[in-house]
This record gives structure tokens, sequence and C-alpha cells, in this order.
């Protein structure tokens, strides 16, 4: 059992979370909220590998991350994985790549994906029993 590290990713998620409610509400970058999103997932998904001593893979498919950790815990909702997975990259660029079908996530979808990613770490804390106190602490 690592939970140091795990703490350090968790901490992480923590940040991205942050983040995205500093900007939740914005819709001009709503694909940045979608970025850290897919990145706060990825980083407790990742949390609970090193939590267990498993490899931790350095790749950002939160699809295999889900398939690597379902010994622990159930990620429901795979069409938002889905969705957060598509837009990962290309998130960050101009252009149409990473939208959804429809387009740039609308702030409807932003806040979907804030309130899943944050449901993640909250609940992979609760899985490590590790207090909010401890992941907010600097």
């Amino acid at each position: 059992m690592n939970q140091n590290l795990a703490l350090d990713w968790l901490k992480s998620s923590y940040s991205d979370i942050v983040v995205i409610e500093s900007i939740l509400d914005n819709s001009i970058v709503t694909h940045m909220t979608a970025f850290h999103a897919q990145q706060s997932v990825e980083k407790s998904l990742k949390a609970i590998l090193e939590y267990h001593n498993e490899m931790v893979p350095k790749k950002h498919d939160v699809l295999m991350l889900k398939d690597l950790v379902q010994k622990y815990i159930i990620i429901e909702n795979e069409s938002i994985l889905e969705d957060l997975n598509s837009l990962y990259l290309d998130s960050r660029y101009p252009g149409s790549f990473g939208l959804l079908p429809y387009g740039k996530p609308t702030l409807q979808d932003a806040n979907e994906f804030y309130k899943f990613a944050k449901k993640t770490l909250y609940d992979v804390c609760a899985l490590l029993s590790i207090s909010m106190e401890e992941m907010q602490a600097q």
C-alpha cells in the first residue's frame, strides 16, 4: 500500500477540480473544463493503482484506467468517460479537433464533466480512506 503517492495523485486531481470551479460558468472555455475534468478523473484512477502498488501506465486513456481499477471501484457512466477521452488532447487546440459530435462542449456538458470528475475524486478518497483535509493540505 502506497498512501503517500496515492495522496499526491489525489491532490493533483483536486487541483484540476479547483481550476474547473474557477472557469465553470464561462462558455468560452468549456473545452478546457473538459480537459481538466479528464485530468482529474485520470489522476483519481491512477491514485487507486498507486495505492495498491500496481503499475501506473503513462497513458491518458480513462477507459483503460477504468478497466484497470474495476476490481477496486466501479466507475459508472462510460459515455462520459468516452467523451472525456475523445476531448482530452485536442481540447487544447483550435479547429474542429477533439469536439463532441455536435461541436464544442456546451455549458451543460461542462457541468456534467465537472460533476462526474468531482464525484470520482470523492469516491476514490472514500475508497482509500483519505480525508478531504488530507487531500486539500499543501
